[in-house]
Parts: C-alpha cells; structure tokens; sequence
C-alpha cells in the first residue's frame, strides 16, 4: 500500500449539509475501497485562484491515505462524476512526505490535547 494525499474542492453554492455529505461520501468511499484514512482536514471556504465555471471560491477538503495504486483511478473517476466536485488532486508521497507529514500531524494533535 501507497500513501497518498487527495485535495478536492467543491463548489461553493452547497449548504453546509450538502458539503458535508459530499465529504461523508468519500469517506465512506476511500473506506469501503479498503484505505486506510491517516488524516482528514476541512480547510473550510477559500477563495480560487482563478475562476472555475464562472465561480472564484471552494469548498477545500484534504484527506491522507493509505491505498493500493489501483484504487486511486477508481476514486479520481467517480470525482469526474460528481458535478459537486470542480477540482482534485491526488499525490502520491514519498518516505520523506509521509514522514513530514506523520511529525505534522502528531504535533496538530499534541496542540488539540493541550487546549
């Protein structure tokens, strides 16, 4: 198993339920594809850097990974799928990024527990 990164944007005219859900869905999707989900971050509404389909903001969504390379071409088809869906990105990390990634998390984490 690879360990991934996936950003995708959604478009900004959903509710708060309808992102949710969206994001619930993929979820629910990397998990029944059998990935294991390292890390999950809602960045909340950004402003694009240029217009996508006549829309300038999006919904930021990141997830962390861990899947088998055939699993990623079936998540990235059903993002073409989804009309909620405008832009993704899926990276594959290496032993560095993972690695950076890991002690990133870990010291997010050592933050949460001391509020």
């Amino acid at each position: 198993m690879n360990q991934y990164e996936t950003v995708f944007i959604l478009t900004p005219v959903l509710s708060d339920d309808q992102m949710k859900e969206a994001v619930d869905k993929y979820r629910a999707f990397l998990e029944k594809g059998g990935a294991e989900i390292l890390y999950e971050e809602n960045w909340g509404m950004r402003k694009l850097a240029y217009t996508i389909d006549k829309k300038s903001s999006g919904f930021y969504v990141v997830f962390g990974y861990k899947a088998e390379p055939t699993f990623i071409k079936k998540l990235e088809t059903d993002f073409r799928r989804n009309e909620r869906v405008i832009r993704y990105l899926t990276v594959k990390m290496d032993k560095y990024a993972a690695a950076y990634e890991a002690k990133r998390q870990q010291n997010r984490n050592n933050k949460q527990e001391d509020k």
